[in-house]
């Protein structure tokens, strides 16, 4: 049978549209898998390099003196490479002696335990044979997150949970550094979600450790949010800050999505594609506190979703509900005996134009005291 060039140039864009998802995901993942890969030979080589340095001072009796040397020499051999400046090569030393483990830094699981908040994060990594450590690998961020976090955070603990977390989020160097800056690990936590009973186990941590509680908008001009449509239409503007505090993984597909469900249409605020949870997240924005009917109105949205976006290859998928404020205790009763995987998160904006806002007559009073 003879096929038309006509035919053939005929493309299913909705078809197309999924497919290209589909292999952007798979792009991704393949891209990052070589990336990781340099990036673990060079932490190793580094580990090496400084190990021996280690070794050798204490043999030999050496002093710092001898680091100064090897950078002159080593300079000299690798037409003068600055990866061994004197500096780099004394952070090489310090990263062999704080992580003898390597690739791992071994973290005691007693103290995971009295941190709920590491609990999902560090859930995919491997346990010690006698039960004792979860082993994180070191290679998840690059040097250069390495050595910019020696000075600033002494704990072991803490300092894995910015590694998990500069990695779950795609968080560059400088953004790590802000968020040490800023106690994240104080405000950090897992999100109320209902993952557990409507996820795979596999599936349920992944989906734990891609979600938070509360995103940082600080970047939204909340003097111009009235409604949801107003927070939506700047989330949009912004989409690349966004995406940026939403974390590595997330793909925008589009905001006021149409869905026609039994000849009627609905529209999801916003939707997106999870490249690494393989999965739809569709987002319900809210500008006022938490109630239980907003997840209702979600959980209807995913079933819908499920039935006329999702592909085979495709995971189940997830709720995100973003508010202004929430109760965890209501959460908590209201993901009760939904069937969906929802997940129900705060967000933070910028206090002091919040506060200035507050302090300001409305309108209304403005109206009132002109008449």
């Amino acid at each position: 049978m003879n096929i038309s060039k006509q035919a053939l140039d005929i493309i299913d864009n909705k078809e197309y549209q999924l497919w290209l998802q589909h292999l952007i995901g798979e792009i991704d993942k393949q891209r990052l898998k070589a990336v990781m890969q340099l990036n673990a030979a060079t932490l190793q080589h580094y580990w090496w390099l400084g190990n021996n340095i280690i070794t050798k001072q204490k043999e030999q009796g050496w002093g710092s003196k001898v680091i100064d040397q090897l950078s002159t020499d080593l300079q000299k051999r690798y037409n003068g490479d600055s990866g061994y400046s004197i500096r780099n090569l004394q952070y090489m030393r310090q990263f062999a002696d704080e992580y003898p483990d390597f690739p791992f830094v071994q973290v005691p699981l007693a103290q995971i335990q009295e941190m709920p908040f590491l609990q999902s994060r560090f859930a995919k990594f491997t346990v010690s044979a006698d039960g004792d450590f979860v082993q994180v690998p070191l290679a998840q961020i690059t040097w250069y997150h390495h050595i910019s976090m020696f000075s600033k955070v002494k704990d072991t603990v803490l300092r894995t949970f910015y590694m998990t977390e500069a990695a779950i989020h795609g968080w560059s160097r400088d953004i790590m550094l802000m968020q040490i800056a800023d106690n994240y690990h104080t405000k950090a936590q897992t999100l109320p979600n209902n993952f557990n009973t409507t996820l795979p186990p596999v599936n349920s941590d992944l989906a734990k450790a891609a979600f938070k509680d509360p995103y940082n908008l600080g970047f939204v001009d909340m003097t111009r949010v009235k409604r949801e449509q107003d927070l939506e239409e700047q989330l949009t503007n912004k989409v690349t800050d966004f995406l940026l505090e939403l974390g590595k993984g997330f793909s925008y597909i589009g905001h006021q999505y149409h869905l026609i469900i039994a000849g009627e249409e609905s529209k999801v605020d916003l939707l997106m594609y999870h490249t690494r949870l393989h999965c739809y997240v569709a987002i319900e924005l809210k500008v006022v506190d938490f109630k239980p009917e907003f997840l209702s109105k979600l959980n209807y949205y995913i079933s819908a979703i499920d039935d006329l976006l999702k592909m085979p290859e495709d995971k189940p998928t997830i709720g995100l509900l973003l508010c202004r404020t929430k109760n965890n205790t209501k959460v908590e009763y209201a993901l009760r005996g939904m069937t969906q995987p929802l997940g129900v998160a705060e967000y933070q904006t910028n206090k002091m134009i919040e506060e200035l806002k507050s302090e300001l007559p409305s309108i209304d009073d403005l109206e009132k005291t002109i008449l």
